[in-house]
């Protein structure tokens, strides 16, 4: 659809915003693989709760899906997504630090790179704007 000749046109989406919602995209995407390879582990080997490991996977699942949701909608523009993006930053974070402290290096800096790289791109000047802007379309829920 076209936009009236008399609205302004929507400004440029920012490089950091397809960043932050590529990494967001490329985390719930690990996690999937993550499910997988749980599912494998259920397969192959008897759980010590049946109970517990398949309320983890669905655990797992549901957390995958909110990252896709949250990918999608951060590049849409939304208000919300900052604060969510924030939040899972902030675990990969909790959870990278131990890795590193415990020997796994590898793991570890790349749980924490990619969350250091979001949590400081959310606080740009340019990935504000974006998603707070008061023009146009309401862009809040």
């Amino acid at each position: 659809m076209s936009r009236p000749q008399n609205s302004p046109a929507q400004p440029p989406r920012p490089g950091a915003v397809v960043l932050i919602s590529a990494v967001l995209v490329f985390e719930a995407l690990a996690l999937l693989g993550v499910a997988g390879w749980y599912v494998y582990n259920l397969a192959t080997s008897t759980p010590t709760s049946m109970g517990g490991a398949v309320f983890s996977l669905f655990l797992i699942v549901l957390v995958a899906v909110w990252l896709l949701v949250v990918g999608h909608f951060f590049f849409r523009g939304m208000r919300w997504t900052r604060a969510a993006a924030l939040v899972w930053q902030l675990f990969m974070i909790v959870i990278a630090v131990p890795t590193l402290q415990g020997g796994v290096m590898v793991v570890g800096l790349v749980l924490l790179l990619p969350a250091a790289a979001v949590l400081l791109l959310l606080f740009t000047k340019p990935v504000i704007d974006w998603t707070s802007r008061t023009s146009g379309d309401a862009k809040t829920f």
